[in-house]
């Protein structure tokens, strides 16, 4: 696949974690709507607390993508973030925390994390990336 591809791919994924991290910071009781999840005054801190951490990891994979000194660590713990995220979001539709619905976004975070661990091993071979 075309370098450049994966490059704007990242920007994709990262713009995405941003707009909907910033979502649930100011609306969590609408995402938690949205996978059936239990709306009280916790889980509403809760899920604004997760989504800071999205707008975070979003924005540093961003800066890196525009940064003139890449760090490939940036690239390697924004993935397992997503993976992570991918792996709680499934142990909870499991637990029947969330609806089934809820797999869309674990299957978001864990293609995420995919494409970022194929980043970060192009990065790792020194593969030369034109900037978007």
């Amino acid at each position: 696949m075309n370098h450049k591809y994966i490059r704007l791919l990242v920007l994709i994924i990262s713009v995405v974690t941003i707009v909907s991290g910033a979502v649930q910071i100011f609306s969590p009781a609408f995402v938690l709507s949205s996978i059936h999840g239990v709306i009280i005054p916790a889980t509403n801190h809760e899920f604004a607390m997760i989504g800071m951490f999205m707008v975070l990891f979003g924005g540093i994979m961003l800066h890196s993508l525009y940064s003139v000194n890449t760090d490939s660590v940036i690239v390697l713990w924004s993935g397992l973030q997503k993976l992570g995220a991918s792996a709680a979001v499934f142990l909870a539709i499991r637990k029947n925390l969330f609806a089934p619905v809820a797999a869309f976004v674990a299957g978001f975070d864990l293609l995420s994390s995919i494409i970022f661990f194929y980043y970060y091993r192009l990065m790792k071979k020194n593969v030369a990336f034109d900037n978007l």
